[in-house]
């Protein structure tokens, strides 16, 4: 009698009455040989897909530093420095005469209206002489009076020297020299 038992895919197991005989089929050879070869295929093409993925991940997180460091990028100020200027005080209480000499640096919006304040220097001295001899000593003493002269100093400096431009914009006004004696 002669029985025939499948064992799997990898071949026939058949049994008779002289013994037990093995044998395999050649699709199951053939796919056995061949199964390392796809897998050390897929292994590359795994490798190789994370090797991509992983530089393409690098590069945009390299990107995004570039964006963020171009957008932290800060303008360099624009400052005009302006001659020391020698004031006298009349103080109306004391009576006596008060001398102001004060030293102004002007922080810009940018370089063509420092160009506008240079072309038309003289007006804004005469705009800030003005200005200044009009101060008390008593005011200008304490810092109330200091930061009061400076904002006075840019409503004074904003106004529009040519006809039709529109008012300059000064964002700081800064003191590198304040005696007052």
């Amino acid at each position: 009698m002669d029985k025939q038992v499948r064992h799997g895919m990898s071949g026939h197991l058949s049994a008779t009455k002289t013994g037990i005989c093995l044998s395999m089929s050649d699709y199951s050879y053939e796919r056995k040989r061949k199964n390392p070869f796809w897998m050390i295929l897929l292994v590359l093409i795994a490798v190789i897909g994370a090797a991509i993925g992983g530089y393409s991940w690098w590069a945009f997180k390299q990107a995004e530093k570039s964006d963020s460091v171009a957008s932290k990028t800060i303008e360099v100020p624009v400052f005009m420095t302006l001659e020391p200027f020698t004031v006298n005080l009349i103080d109306n209480e004391d009576h006596f005469d008060r001398v102001l000499y004060v030293g102004v640096t002007l922080r810009l919006a940018d370089e063509k209206t420092r160009q506008r304040f240079h072309e038309y220097l003289p007006e804004i001295r005469s705009r800030m002489l003005l200005l200044l001899s009009r101060q008390k000593s008593a005011e200008l003493a304490h810092d109330n009076g200091k930061l009061r002269l400076m904002n006075d100093i840019k409503q004074t400096l904003s106004p529009t020297l040519v006809p039709g431009e529109p008012d300059q914009v000064i964002t700081d006004v800064l003191f590198t020299t304040f005696i007052l004696r």
